[in-house]
């Protein structure tokens, strides 16, 4: 396989990763940036297509073999790769991947009586924290991620490193009316349950675990909307003590999700 060095900032085959930020990334052809060595290999294992890789001179002969004959590999010295991300980079493994569509909702349903699991974010802004909700959402089985209109890109570098690959494989659906889309899976005999912070709420530890469910969860401060709850069949919430108010939303989900699916 060719492997190209990189000389200079200026060549063309790194422009997707010099300085741009996500949403450009996106608007110049629906790209985004992976980064590290584990998310990039896991990257390369996956069908996720894949427009060129970018590693330090010291990683070749770890990362080249894994890649496609017809791939673009490009290798520069760690100080180019730390001035082309604009920081400190020990990993030196980068990949440029392509977005895949988003999916239909439809084809994410199986039909009853087969086991559904969604989790179903209405306004989760915090790219980190979403990564971190793909990657719980993937190990605990669930069929795909749900994101509301107000939801922060899924594709987003931090998003994707934080996911540790998981993105790569779980199904990610863009809701563009989630309200509708809940009507859709409640029709599909998919069980819709709010995460609520409300003492008055089912307790977590009181719901028997159920065949096909989805787990709503509301933004980092403000949690679920009114009407998105009363679009659910269930208000649950996590019993907490020593005053404590909330849990991060990634925690609350590996929490709802261990106990739905014992």
């Amino acid at each position: 396989m060719p492997i190209k060095p990189i000389q200079s900032l200026g060549e063309a085959a790194v422009a997707p990763y010099r300085n741009l930020k996500d949403k450009e990334l996106d608007r110049a052809g629906s790209r985004f940036i992976a980064e590290g060595e584990n998310v990039v290999r896991r990257l390369l294992a996956s069908t996720t297509p894949i427009e060129s890789v970018l590693v330090s001179n010291r990683k070749i002969s770890a990362i080249a073999p894994l890649c496609p004959p017809a791939l673009p590999v490009y290798s520069a010295a760690d100080d180019l790769i730390e001035s082309i991300i604009g920081f400190e980079f020990h990993s030196g493994v980068l990949a440029c991947g392509i977005r895949p569509p988003n999916p239909d909702l439809s084809s994410l349903i199986p039909r009853p009586p087969l086991p559904a699991l969604f989790t179903i974010c209405q306004e989760i802004i915090n790219a980190e924290n979403l990564g971190s909700l793909i990657r719980i959402s993937a190990a605990f089985g669930a069929g795909a991620v749900i994101l509301g209109e107000r939801c922060c890109d899924p594709w987003f570098r931090q998003s994707v490193r934080v996911s540790m690959g998981a993105i790569f494989s779980l199904p990610i659906y863009r809701s563009e009316n989630l309200v509708a889309d809940l009507r859709i899976l409640r029709a599909s005999e998919i069980m819709m349950i709010a995460s609520v912070l409300d003492e008055s709420a089912e307790p977590l530890d009181s719901i028997a675990p159920v065949a096909r469910f989805g787990v709503v969860f509301g933004s980092e401060a403000q949690g679920l909307d009114p009407a998105t709850i009363a679009h659910c069949d269930r208000r649950v919430t996590i019993p907490m003590k020593l005053g404590t108010d909330s849990l991060n939303v990634a925690v609350a989900a590996g929490i709802f999700l261990h106990e739905l699916t014992r």
